[in-house]
C-alpha cells in the first residue's frame, strides 16, 4: 500500500533523490526545503501527492510549525525522514566560530529538534518509522571533518537512547548510515584552505572525485525505501561496501583496544 513521507532537505541529493523516487511509486510526500521552487517539476508532474513548505530547520519555531501543519494536513504519516545537513571540510583550529555554530544548529540541533517535533504526532497516531540520515562518519572519522563527525556521532547518541524510549509506542527509529555517495554533498560541502602548520599534513588532502565513490545515490535510496518497508527495520542501516569494510575494520580495532585493557579497568573498581 501506498504511504506517506516527511522528508527535510529535499532540494538536492540523497533527499531529491528519495521524493523522487517515492513519488514515482506513488506515495505521497511532505517534503520541506529552505527554497521551495527547487521542486517545482516535481510539482507539475504529480499534483496533490507532494506537499513542499519552506523550512531552515535552525528555525526552532518554523521547524515545530511545518511539522504540525504536515501531519494535520495528511490522514497519517508513515515515515519520517530527517535528512537535512550539510559539510565542512576544515582542520578544527582553521574552522570559524561562525562555522562551529552553524553546523551544530542544521546537523544536530536541528534533527533533534525535529525528532521530538514528530514524536508526538507519531504516538498519537499509534506509531511510524523515524529514519535519521547519519554516515558512516558516525562511526568513523577522518581529518578536516571533524565538525561533521561531531554531529554525525552526537546524533548517533541522541538516537540510540531516543529509540529505546519510543519503541513503546510503536515507533521504530532507523540511522542511514551510508558510505561515500555520488551525489554533490561533497562538491556543496565547504573547504577551508589548510593553513601553514598543516600543509602537507594528513588534513592537507585533495578532494576524492565523484567518479571514485562507492555508492550509488539510485541504489542506496532505494535501499532506504525498503527498510521502510521492512516489518523488521535495522536501527542501523549500513550502505555501501565502502562503508562496511571501514566502520568493520575500525569497530573490531576499537573493541581490541578496549578488551586489551580489562584488567587495568577493574584497578578502578571499589576495593
Amino acid at each position: 500500500m501506498a504511504k506517506t513521507w516527511f522528508v527535510t532537505g529535499a532540494s538536492r541529493g540523497m533527499g531529491r533523490e528519495l521524493v523522487e523516487q517515492l513519488l514515482a511509486r506513488g506515495d505521497r510526500v511532505a517534503a520541506t526545503l529552505r527554497r521551495p521552487g527547487a521542486l517545482d517539476d516535481l510539482a507539475a508532474r504529480y499534483g496533490d501527492r507532494l506537499w513542499v513548505r519552506a523550512l531552515d530547520v535552525t528555525d526552532m519555531a518554523r521547524l515545530r510549525a511545518v511539522a504540525d501543519e504536515a501531519f494535520a494536513a495528511h490522514d497519517r504519516i508513515d515515515v519520517v525522514v530527517s535528512n537535512a545537513g550539510y559539510g565542512v571540510f576544515a582542520t578544527a583550529e582553521d574552522l570559524t566560530d561562525e562555522q562551529i555554530d552553524q553546523m551544530i544548529a542544521t546537523n544536530l540541533t536541528g534533527s533533534i529538534q525535529l525528532a521530538r517535533a514528530v514524536v508526538p504526532h507519531l504516538r498519537a497516531q499509534g506509531g511510524g518509522h523515524l529514519m535519521q540520515m547519519s554516515s558512516m562518519g558516525g562511526q568513523i572519522t577522518f581529518p578536516a571533518f571533524s565538525m561533521y563527525h561531531v554531529t554525525k556521532w552526537g546524533i548517533e547518541g541522541f538516537y540510540d537512547s531516543l529509540a529505546a524510549e519510543v519503541e513503546p509506542f510503536g515507533i521504530r527509529t532507523t540511522l542511514i548510515e551510508p558510505g561515500m555517495v555520488r551525489t554533490g554533498f561533497f562538491d556543496a560541502a565547504a573547504r577551508v584552505p589548510v593553513s601553514a602548520p598543516y600543509r602537507g599534513g594528513p588534513a592537507d588532502r585533495d578532494p576524492i572525485p565523484v567518479e571514485d565513490m562507492t555508492d550509488s545515490p539510485e541504489n542506496t535510496t532505494a535501499a532506504v525505501i525498503r527498510a521502510a518497508e521492512s516489518s523488521d527495520p535495522p536501527r542501523r542501516l549500513v550502505l555501501g561496501s565502502d562503508a562496511w569494510e571501514l566502520m568493520t575494520t575500525t569497530l573490531r580495532r576499537r573493541l581490541a583496544d578496549i578488551e586489551a585493557q580489562r584488567d587495568n579497568a577493574a584497578t578502578a573498581d571499589v576495593a
